[in-house]
């Protein structure tokens, strides 16, 4: 039978080139597609890290002061802990989370690099954040007089450069400069939303006369209002003249980074969806085209006693026959992906999408056969014999 079949493809070769340059279009563009969904699926359905319903961003821009900022900054953290809307507060560098900014580095550890997200806080930032601790502690005040600069990392950045070691009370280096003591290990910390993936990340804490990282996390109490944010923009005005002031919600930030992942894909979606409409348009075309040619060979088959079974089979058969020879052309590109680590995505993201394509191109393809192979299944036999 398959002999059969690929016999009836090899003679009408010209017209099935057509379908097969077709069916391999589809695919490349569904695995490209899917890779982006499972690849933005995935990441949602891992945990963000950490707790961002009540929390604030004040972003402070010194503009031209550049008189004592590190002690204006100490005086307004103050201040800010002082209100009674306020449950606590932490000052980080600009790569707040949801935020459009990023710092990153490599970092060594013997002989191991590991490129990382550095974020800039001070000993107060899980408390803002409600960021659990999978190991040892957060830095604290008194690690400012230590040999070594205190840091906290994730559970990625502890994988990835202490492999199978303990990574608490490690010596690490920055661009082979710098030297880092890790004191404690969070589980993760998904800094630009959920569908974020969980990379490498490093809290290094803020020094006492710094004074460029003026990001200030707050984190209210719950049924604060925009009163508050009216009188703190007004107090911050007030004891920072000339200063640039604005206050986010990390909510909010939130779900605007949402829009900017989801909005791309939803046009690839739309725009994938448009092109295998076409394709099964065309397929179905072209199909019911072939098979209403060939009614005499249809006539044939039946007055032999041919089943109409066996007539849908047939020409099932042959979709799915031309079906896998395109997809075997495009599984040759597919799999370089996993195999070159491109965009160093994880080999199952890829696996993935390539399995979930085919099943979707041999879904098209049986639907767009189905429907001219059962209606060339009833052709009477004397009726198609007479008209030939």
């Amino acid at each position: 039978m398959l002999q059969h079949l690929f016999k009836l493809i090899w003679n009408k070769k010209g017209t099935h080139s057509l379908l097969i340059i077709e069916i391999l279009a589809s695919f490349l563009v569904l695995f490209g597609v899917l890779s982006l969904i499972v690849f933005n699926v995935r990441n949602f359905l891992q945990p963000i890290g950490f707790e961002y319903e009540q929390v604030w961003n004040l972003d402070l821009a010194s503009n031209q002061d550049t008189v004592d900022v590190s002690r204006k900054l100490t005086n307004v953290m103050q201040r800010i802990r002082s209100y009674k809307e306020v449950e606590t507060a932490s000052r980080m560098s600009s790569n707040a989370p949801f935020s459009a900014n990023q710092v990153s580095s490599s970092i060594t550890y013997n002989k191991v690099s590991v490129g990382a997200d550095f974020y800039a806080t001070d000993q107060d930032f899980n408390k803002v954040l409600d960021l659990p601790l999978l190991k040892g502690r957060w830095y604290r005040e008194g690690d400012r007089v230590a040999k070594f600069i205190p840091i906290v990392i994730n559970k990625k950045t502890e994988e990835k450069l202490f492999l199978n070691e303990t990574s608490l009370n490690k010596i690490i280096k920055v661009d082979d400069k710098r030297s880092y003591k890790v004191v404690g290990v969070v589980e993760s910390f998904k800094a630009k939303g959920e569908f974020m993936s969980d990379s490498p990340a490093l809290f290094e804490m803020i020094a006492k006369d710094d004074s460029w990282n003026s990001n200030v996390l707050i984190k209210t109490k719950r049924g604060t209002d925009a009163n508050f944010e009216a009188q703190l923009v007004k107090d911050m005005a007030v004891m920072l003249p000339g200063w640039g002031i604005e206050v986010s919600y990390l909510k909010e930030s939130r779900h605007n980074r949402h829009n900017l992942t989801l909005v791309p894909v939803i046009i690839f979606l739309i725009v994938s969806a448009f092109l295998l409409t076409n394709v099964a348009l065309g397929l179905f075309g072209i199909l019911n085209l072939n098979i209403s040619r060939r009614k005499n060979e249809i006539g044939l088959r039946r007055a032999m006693g041919a089943t109409e079974g066996k007539v849908i089979i047939q020409f099932l058969g042959e979709i799915w026959v031309i079906a896998t020879f395109s997809l075997i052309i495009g599984l040759l590109f597919a799999i370089q992906f996993p195999l070159m680590n491109v965009f160093d995505l994880d080999s199952e993201i890829y696996i993935t999408s390539i399995f979930a394509s085919i099943a979707v191109i041999y879904m098209i393809v049986t639907l767009c056969a189905w429907l001219p192979s059962k209606q060339a299944s009833r052709i009477h036999p004397a009726l198609a014999l007479h008209e030939e």
